[in-house]
């Protein structure tokens, strides 16, 4: 059925009830999983005055070092719990996209026949506020998509 199982995790409470489910099925059906979790490009416009370049550097390295420090504990906790339930994994960050086009590129990349996320299930106009990477996901993909709530 499924081989190859893409669960995207941005570290929330509810994202790890994604990973769960994700790690439950890729256990039961002997898949592989690839974990990812996406770091969104540095909000450059909000800064303004004459010194923003320079202030904005030093915030950008700041930014993109943290960024980096939370994804790698993010997915060192979703390769040990791969590990726990036996299921082959590997783990992926990637910088300065958007969630849902680093999602839909990866799972083509990696020949994935199945992705994971959760998803808050916001409607209206917090939906329209927020923005929605699962829904965003759901309208671009050509593979299964699995939701968790």
């Amino acid at each position: 059925m499924y081989t190859h199982l893409l669960i995207a995790t941005d570290g929330s409470e509810l994202a790890d009830k994604g990973v769960a489910q994700g790690l439950a099925l890729a256990s039961r059906l002997g898949a592989t999983v690839t974990f990812v979790n996406v770091t969104e490009p540095f909000p450059l416009f909000a800064w303004g005055g004459a010194m923003a370049g320079y202030a904005a550097g030093d915030e950008l390295a700041a930014y993109k070092e943290e960024a980096g420090r939370f994804a790698r504990e993010v997915l060192d906790k979703c390769k040990a719990s791969a590990d726990l339930a036996n299921v082959r994994a590997k783990v992926v960050h990637i910088e300065d996209k958007k969630p849902a086009e680093a999602i839909l590129e990866l799972s083509q990349a990696q020949g994935c026949d199945l992705i994971v996320m959760a998803s808050h299930g916001r409607r209206g106009l917090g939906r329209l506020l927020l923005g929605s990477q699962t829904a965003e996901v759901l309208s671009f993909t050509e593979i299964p998509v699995l939701v968790v709530r």
